[in-house]
């Protein structure tokens, strides 16, 4: 799909990506894989890498890509671009236009918008993967989302957990994958830029001052004094000593 194909940048995320799905089984012959694309970055080279041969997975995966528009781009240009990239890369695609950005920014809903919107998109993907027989649902969630998702969790919802790289859902009708799993998000951004992708712009009035941002923010505090921070909390969550726990 994209242009650059066969750079250093294009060759070391396909390394990554490509691991990932191994150590994790993502992908398996018969598969039918919708994958979520917001429109951002992330969701763009997720498409991206997926829809190019792999050496370690199986052949012409068929992708059904799948669109929740919130509702947050009142002339519906964001969507038209969109459209238009899909259209010339030759994916089959579903977008779905709905309310569910500003219903979850409501008065009624102004204690935790980002919950219920998140909810309710996942909510409408699972069905649309179950009407049109996909049985993997590929989320664009990279590197960084597992680290500040890890901090999320201990911070607000006293747990300690964070996504998987393969989560089986709804009794193993379902499983969610995340090939990102092991690139970092500057990279990821990096080959968006280098490969001119249509990124659409994060309308969501609360993107820059959720509880995600404010994590990243610290991580990057952090890892002004400790350059290996978010590293040594990705190996961390690989190395958990359950004796050394409450």
């Amino acid at each position: 799909m994209a242009e650059n194909k066969k750079t250093k940048l294009f060759l070391h995320l396909k390394k990554w990506l490509e691991k990932a799905i191994l150590k994790y089984n993502m992908l398996e012959e018969g598969d039918r894989i919708l994958v979520a694309v917001s429109g951002g970055a992330d969701s763009l080279v997720l498409l991206d890498l997926l829809n190019n041969p792999m050496l370690f997975a199986p052949s012409k995966l068929p992708l059904l890509v799948v669109n929740i528009d919130l509702g947050f781009d009142s002339d519906n240009g964001n969507c038209y671009l969109l459209e238009k990239h899909l259209e010339e890369n030759g994916c089959e695609y579903i977008i779905e236009k709905t309310d569910i950005g500003p219903l979850s920014h409501s008065d009624y809903n102004k204690k935790n918008p980002c919950f219920l919107c998140s909810r309710l998109r996942r909510k409408r993907i699972f069905e649309i993967a179950d009407k049109e027989g996909c049985n993997k649902i590929a989320f664009a969630h990279h590197k960084d989302d597992i680290i500040e998702t890890l901090l999320i969790n201990i911070f607000y919802a006293r747990e300690i957990s964070t996504m998987t790289p393969n989560q089986s859902i709804f009794g193993g009708k379902f499983h969610i994958i995340r090939p990102l799993a092991y690139i970092r998000e500057d990279l990821i951004k990096k080959y968006a830029k280098e490969c001119r992708l249509p990124a659409i712009e994060n309308n969501c009035p609360t993107s820059k001052v959720s509880r995600r941002m404010y994590i990243k923010k610290l991580l990057d505090e952090l890892e002004g004094e400790n350059k290996d921070i978010r590293e040594n909390i990705f190996k961390a969550m690989g190395n958990v000593k359950t004796d050394y726990l409450l």
